[in-house]
């Protein structure tokens, strides 16, 4: 059985038991969240429950692993003959979950 579900502007499609890093949810370590944003929920056989954008009632429940930031990145800024240079980096929070049940 797997979702498709939508959290931090993006689309993941999960089954039970996957861990994915997501944009940096406001929760504690350990605690249980649950992701109401469900677009669509797929038995393994061939039934397809597909929202209008998203399904009635269904949900996933997923715990809280960690927080952390990923990689850095590098932004370099450059305007040629005007001696403008700037370079900063960036690392994007997020958070880590585990999901432990998908209710549809």
């Amino acid at each position: 059985m797997y979702a498709i579900i939508r959290t931090g502007g993006k689309q993941y499609r999960v089954h039970e038991g996957d861990i994915l890093n997501v944009e940096k949810l406001d929760a504690q370590e350990g605690s249980t969240i649950e992701i109401s944003e469900v677009l669509a929920i797929s038995d393994d056989g061939n039934n397809l429950k597909v929202g209008t954008p998203l399904l009635e009632g269904a949900r996933v429940e997923a715990e809280v692993l960690k927080h952390g930031k990923g990689k850095k990145i590098i932004v370099y800024k450059y305007k040629p003959k005007k001696n403008y240079r700037r370079k900063y980096g960036h690392r994007q929070p997020y958070t880590q979950i585990r999901i432990t049940k998908i209710i549809g």
